[in-house]
């Protein structure tokens, strides 16, 4: 005999709260004290709830958007790339952090098993054994955006061309006659970080210029780290003319430690984000920057995964968005004369 399906009445019950209380816990709002939702989830998972129009009958509800941190406006152009698609398609999206903390991923997935999603979409993360096969269990699908490492082959991934656009922004500064070009990495663990550095050693190359190892800092992509590391590149005894930052709030880092030093932009240093961010188009000067289509990659993320969900297949898992140089202002020749001669 096929055993009853549970409702919602029947949880609100057994809890002792109403069942407009269980229907803001199953969609994931904040208004339910922490006691109460730590009961009704465990009701939920006790009695293997499912909502009627969960991704079993074939219509979307939730779509899970998980970032390791949430504190940037790269984070919320993504976020609007992905909630474009969902409510186009009468999807929620509930949007999640974790901060890399195991405690915070077990809460994250307990919430999950209590609430169907259509699918998860995380982003600049490698997606854990355990994480991974739970939510194969569940039969939820997964799309990565910005794969830290290497994402297994049965998760699609969407990225950007990090290696052509450190290359392109790297070639730019060269163009203009800049030798000494200064470069602040992003985090050393991030696939996009090493690309963009890999694109900046091959173009220094292919100029006929050997990289120095003075002149490349590592940063976290947020503006204090960028400040930190223009800092110690234009405190070196014979500094950078340029300085190449792979997020464009680190490029802004690297005009703020210039500006304290009585240093004009692009006059007598030239920097170059990554991004293109809006912030970058009302810095002073405009920020000369490469452009990832952080909305696109939400978007096509957002689609893929919906797409999961109906049991379509995804004829290119590996998707690279291209980038696109974006010639401002905060880029110039470099002055004639040496920093050292301006009496910094």
């Amino acid at each position: 005999m096929a055993r009853q399906r549970v409702t919602i009445a029947a949880i609100a019950q057994a809890a002792g709260v109403s069942v407009p209380t269980v229907s803001r816990v199953l969609n994931g709002r904040s208004d339910v004290s922490p006691q109460t939702r730590e009961l009704i989830e465990r009701l939920l998972r006790e009695h293997d709830y499912r909502p009627r129009n969960s991704r079993h009958s074939g219509r979307a509800r939730l779509v899970d958007l998980v970032f390791n941190d949430l504190d940037s406006p790269w984070a919320l152009e993504l976020i609007r790339g992905v909630e474009d698609v969902a409510h186009a398609g009468g999807v929620g999206t509930v949007v999640s952090q974790v901060h890399r903390r195991t405690t915070a991923t077990r809460q994250w997935l307990q919430n999950l098993r209590a609430r169907a999603s259509d699918g998860v979409i995380f982003v600049t993360s490698d997606v854990a054994e355990p994480v991974h096969n739970e939510l194969h269990r569940l039969k939820v699908p997964v799309v990565i955006i910005d794969p830290a490492g290497g994402a297994a082959s049965d998760v699609p991934t969407i990225g950007a061309t990090n290696w052509s656009g450190g290359r392109t922004a790297t070639d730019h500064l060269l163009s203009l006659g800049h030798r000494r070009i200064g470069f602040v990495a992003g985090p050393k663990e991030l696939l996009c970080s090493r690309a963009r550095l890999d694109g900046y050693r091959a173009a220094l190359e292919a100029a006929g210029l050997q990289a120095d190892e003075a002149l490349i800092e590592t940063g976290d992509f947020r503006h204090e780290s960028g400040f930190v590391a223009g800092c110690r590149l234009l405190d070196l005894p014979d500094p950078p003319t340029a300085i190449f930052a792979s997020s464009d709030l680190m490029a802004l880092g690297v005009c703020e430690a210039a500006r304290r030093r009585g240093m004009r932009v692009p006059e007598q240093l030239s920097v170059i984000g990554f991004d293109d961010l809006p912030e970058s188009r009302w810095a002073s000067p405009p920020l000369t920057t490469v452009r990832q289509p952080l909305a696109e990659m939400g978007a096509l993320a957002a689609r893929t995964v919906l797409r999961l969900s109906r049991g379509e297949t995804i004829e290119t898992p590996r998707v690279e968005l291209v980038t696109k140089l974006m010639v401002r202002e905060s880029t110039a020749p470099p002055a004639t004369t040496s920093l050292a001669e301006t009496g910094r």
